[in-house]
């Protein structure tokens, strides 16, 4: 009964449910699920352009994510949406009229001002990719053998993204070799071998790769990292190595529309995780994952309340390959694939044939300081919350002074690498 008078309290911390206040939620809104449009109006926090167009690539991030969950229902996920928008942000600049507004669509760029979105994107590509961040990222745009690209395009895409289009020399060896190599330099040596081939048939193929090894505002005590129950389901557990607190600062709140409890750390550089833990194991996680928007996430983060917990957490070591060619086709981009318009790129008809991402996570005990810094206002309960991601849970990474989708994860089995 003490932990359900406990959620409750919290709970009136956290957003109303419909059911809670439903006159509440037609006067302002039940966080990220009404007018978006609406809340950035109101959210100062909007009216930046960095910002702006920080919460329009996160949105693509999540609707990528929700279309790369739904084809793996009963598997991990782990994405750097970031990359992948970046790409197709870049491949942008060689599009035709009608190809252009497809694009600007599927990321959101048709709420923005389109003049400004590629010097904004390198500004934002500068702020998130700070060395104080912990992100390395690499995104290219790779052609096909004796493409004739327009030197506009070219120069474009190398002011604002930071890299020229590479142009397959026909030797895959080499090829393989250079990309590779390329992309292991652009993170710091993080990401070894990113391609085992050159695929065939290339035209225009977006490579996008991340890697992120975060450090907690607070570290954990190894002597404290032990084996403990991660429960797959009803019936199956498994022991994974479970990093624990018991005099944990955090931010929480608990969702009942979503009858998950939500909690926020700070890492280094200005990043933090928000984790998603649905209250019974067997919780199907859609409802989580169709509520995820940059506004919502916003507004949880605004609302979560700084507590005291004992808390447990995987230690998690997590990679990612995947081909999103399919998926991205599956998000109204099959036309880049089929008959697109780049003539801004080159004379020659040329299509989108490949999408490669490969994404890295490691968070581990490390961390700045070994205890936490005093918080005056943590609610201070009569007897501890507990929080333990001990069954599968929803994570986002994301950075607090843009607002922008670094990583996204659904963990249903710990050990899965």
């Amino acid at each position: 009964m003490q932990t359900l008078v406990v959620l409750l309290w919290l709970g009136l911390l956290a957003p109303p449910s419909r059911s809670q206040d439903s006159a509440a939620e037609q006067d302002s809104g039940t966080p990220g699920r009404g007018n978006t449009e609406a809340a950035e109006e109101e959210d100062p926090f909007y009216k930046s352009p960095v910002n702006k167009l920080a919460a329009a690539v996160s949105n693509f991030g999540y609707d990528l994510y929700r279309q790369q969950s739904s084809k793996t229902p009963t598997s991990n996920v782990l994405l750097s949406p970031f990359s992948v928008a970046t790409a197709l942000s870049g491949l942008l600049l060689g599009a035709g009229e009608r190809t252009e507004d497809l694009i600007s669509r599927t990321l959101f760029y048709d709420l923005l001002n389109k003049a400004e979105v590629h010097n904004t994107y390198k500004e934002l590509l500068a702020s998130i990719t700070a060395p104080v961040k912990g992100l390395r990222s690499a995104t290219r745009i790779v052609v096909e053998r004796k493409l004739r690209m327009k030197m506009g395009f070219v120069s474009q895409l190398e002011k604002s993204y930071g890299a020229r289009p590479k142009l397959l020399t026909g030797n895959a060896h080499s090829d393989l070799h250079d990309i590779n190599n390329w992309v292991q330099q652009q993170t710091k040596g993080k990401i070894v071998k990113f391609l085992k081939e050159i695929p065939r048939g290339i035209s225009i193929f977006l490579i996008g790769a991340a890697y992120f090894k975060g450090q907690w505002g607070t570290k954990f005590d190894p002597t404290k990292t032990m084996p403990q129950d991660f429960h797959l389901d009803e019936d199956r557990s498994v022991k994974v190595p479970m990093m624990s607190d018991p005099k944990a600062i955090l931010r929480y709140g608990f969702d009942s529309e979503l009858n998950c409890k939500i909690a926020q750390l700070p890492l280094t550089g200005g990043v933090s995780a928000m984790f998603f833990l649905p209250q019974k194991v067997t919780q199907n996680m859609t409802l989580i994952e169709e509520s995820l928007t940059s506004e919502f996430v916003r507004d949880i983060d605004r609302e979560l309340k700084t507590i005291h917990a004992v808390l447990s957490i995987p230690r998690l070591k997590l990679s990612s390959e995947e081909a999103l060619s399919s998926t991205l086709q599956e998000m109204r981009l099959q036309s880049l694939f089929t008959s697109p318009d780049f003539s801004k790129i080159s004379p020659k008809s040329t299509k989108l044939s490949h999408v490669q991402h490969k994404a890295v996570l490691e968070l581990n005990e490390d961390g700045a300081r070994s205890t936490p810094n005093p918080v005056e206002n943590a609610a201070r309960l009569t007897f501890p919350l507990d929080y333990h991601l001990d069954r599968p849970f929803l994570f986002v990474l994301r950075d607090d002074t843009t607002g922008t989708l670094l990583f996204i994860g659904k963990i249903l089995d710990p050990r899965s690498t």
